[in-house]
């Protein structure tokens, strides 16, 4: 394939503190960084099903903030390269904050607006402007904890709600935490998705429904951000070695790099 890369980014934010969050000018650094560099956007499906062109990139947002709309989109517009947002289909269109393991901690307090959904019509002028709307469950679950049954039901009821809402077919889904095995991979594929995302904490093997994607966070500036997207690291990333690596950063004890 050549060069691909795909970021995972989540929601962005000039106040919020949470590593989920990055500023509008981080983004814009990174983004300008690599369309400056020769990379050309596209779709997360269309990256991984297709023939991309050399040095593509597809830049995805996980859990459906309002801030992607309202800030990440007119950074990718500058460059001309659509986004792929990755939506938990209970929460959308709903006035209340999202709520979950790992951002409800900041419910009731001076942030609780950045956990605001987005609606059906913004995620319909999204998919009008070029971006790929896909699946992020219903409920935003470990999709490896749950049965077979509930894990069935996150997967199809999600996909087809963002086909009914938005007309057009729901191709690729995001596992949320990045949480997925070969029982959940299985089960997506059999759902009728064609590619999934995912952030492997360990060695990067590219496969259709386990893609591994660059996650980008809160303290990633711009020298930390051309070290994960650089090729060396990506290459360092799919070896055996970084099993190795990774379960050596994952010990107790052991400082984080």
């Amino acid at each position: 394939m050549g060069d691909a890369l795909v970021l995972c980014y989540h929601a962005v934010s000039p106040t919020w503190p949470t590593a989920l969050s990055l500023t509008p000018e981080r983004l814009s650094e990174q983004v300008h960084h690599l369309a400056g560099r020769g990379w050309r956007g596209t779709t997360f499906t269309d990256l991984v099903t297709g023939r991309p062109a050399p040095r593509s990139v597809a830049v995805t947002f996980d859990d459906g903030y309002r801030s992607v709309l309202e800030l990440a989109r007119p950074i990718l517009d500058e460059v001309g390269w659509p986004g792929t947002l990755y939506v938990p289909t209970d929460f959308i269109g709903r006035e209340a904050p999202m709520a979950w393991p790992g951002i409800d901690e900041w419910l009731g307090g001076p942030h609780e607006r950045e956990l605001l959904p987005l609606g059906w019509d913004d995620l319909r002028a999204l998919r009008a402007a070029g971006w790929e709307i896909g699946s992020h469950t219903r409920s935003h679950p470990h999709l490896t904890r749950t049965g077979d049954g509930e894990l069935a039901g996150e997967l199809a009821e999600s996909r087809a709600t963002c086909e009914r809402e938005l007309g057009d077919r729901c191709r690729s889904i995001a596992y949320p935490y990045g949480d997925v095995d070969e029982r959940v991979a299985r089960a997506a594929r059999e759902a009728g998705y064609e590619a999934g995302a995912g952030l492997p904490p360990g060695r990067h093997v590219r496969s259709t429904m386990q893609w591994p994607r660059v996650g980008v966070y809160h303290d990633d500036d711009l020298r930390r951000f051309r070290l994960k997207a650089s090729r060396a690291m990506r290459a360092l990333q799919a070896s055996p070695a970084w099993e190795l690596i990774a379960a050596a950063r994952s010990r107790p004890g052991q400082a984080e790099g």
